[in-house]
């Protein structure tokens, strides 16, 4: 109860849930695992009165039967929530992970297809819905703050930019950000308004240190009952941020190396990296260079290096011209070395150009290493 009245306390809007609550169709599936009970019972108290189940994947399921991995970021486990739409005419589909603390989500385009939000996506919709209530309300404080993970997307730049407000980069890792919200109580210095990383991972309000799908739920499906207030669907929201901010694409590249021959290889591209910085990356000149295991952050055009002011941590990260950037980080769990890349274009379609421009070139650079 204690827990369910903190995300309670997160709505922005109950009002017009009060009014919008019946008129929203809500398609959700736990995927056999734990968010079934508290993510519907959090709903229901927000008001949301059509929620309806993916029944063949409400109850817990060791194996995850109809599934082949449950992983929210991955669109085929949407597959049963999908044919439970079109009977339903759902506005939004969502999916939770085993332990529930990852969201992933469809929404209808303005066709009636259903498209994927990235982890990406759903950070910069709460962030400008979270926002715009709050300026709407006049609680927008002046010490307010977004703080997300390096790897996730500069959109968020110019969002709190139009807001006035503060935005904090950390490394990734939820920890860091529940590291940020401790600080921030301990010494008054800004006020936690919304965290989020691009693995499908949010959180709005303090009551945690982690990522929750439940809260992130709740809200997804507010801002979907106020878009539709307007005759809009979260995508159109999308959309007209990406007119408004920049057609923002971003993505990852993971090459995998297996073995202890792997490991010294991930090592070795990581030295290389280091002390053959490259000096552009799809036509992208490096304009700056993040180390954060040496703590510097060097600007090429004047020679200046300053503290990244982060934890030491085996990463690098190029700031590039044209809003671009790449990060590179080896897997803390797997034999990878993972290359997270953002890109900012014209239009959807120059924007996706780009980004598997940049792709292939990340691809070819490794290559050219091994």
């Amino acid at each position: 109860e204690a827990f369910d009245r903190n995300v309670q306390a997160q709505l922005m809007n109950p009002e017009m849930i009060a009014r919008m609550g019946d008129k929203l169709n809500i398609v959700y599936t736990p995927l056999h695992g734990s968010g079934n009970l508290p993510v519907r019972r959090n709903l229901a108290k927000a008001g949301f009165k059509n929620v309806f189940i993916v029944k063949e994947q409400e109850l817990p399921d060791s194996s995850f039967s109809t599934v082949d991995y449950p992983n929210p970021e991955d669109t085929k486990v949407f597959t049963l929530a999908r044919k439970l739409a079109a009977e339903v005419n759902a506005d939004v589909l969502i999916g939770t992970d085993p332990d529930c603390d990852r969201m992933g989500a469809m929404v209808k385009d303005s066709e009636g297809n259903f498209v994927a939000l990235t982890g990406n996506m759903v950070g910069a919709l709460a962030t400008d819905y979270i926002l715009s209530q709050r300026k709407e309300q006049g609680r927008l404080p002046a010490n307010g703050v977004v703080v997300k993970t390096i790897v996730s997307t500069e959109m968020i730049t110019p969002i709190c930019r139009a807001y006035g407000v503060g935005k904090i980069d950390v490394l990734t890792g939820f920890k860091y950000i529940g590291e940020q919200i401790k600080g921030f109580e301990e010494t008054g210095s800004h006020t936690y308004l919304f965290g989020f990383e691009e693995s499908y991972g949010c959180l709005i309000g303090t009551y945690a240190r982690d990522k929750d799908a439940i809260v992130a739920t709740m809200a997804l499906c507010e801002a979907a009952a106020y878009y539709k207030t307007q005759g809009k669907t979260l995508w159109d929201a999308m959309i007209e941020m990406y007119e408004q901010f920049g057609y923002y694409k971003d993505a990852i590249q993971s090459v995998t190396m297996k073995g202890i021959e792997g490991l010294q290889k991930i090592q070795e591209i990581m030295n290389s990296l280091r002390q053959n910085p490259p000096a552009e990356f799809a036509g992208h000149k490096v304009v700056a260079v993040r180390d954060y295991k040496a703590d510097t952050i060097k600007d090429l055009a004047t020679g200046e290096v300053k503290a990244t002011g982060l934890p030491n941590s085996n990463v690098l990260y190029y700031e590039l011209t044209d809003n671009a950037w790449v990060c590179v980080r080896p897997s803390g769990t797997e034999p990878k070395v993972k290359f997270y890349y953002g890109v900012k274009g014209t239009s959807l379609a120059d924007a996706d150009k780009k980004s598997e421009i940049m792709g292939k070139a990340v691809l070819d650079m490794v290559d050219s290493m091994k």
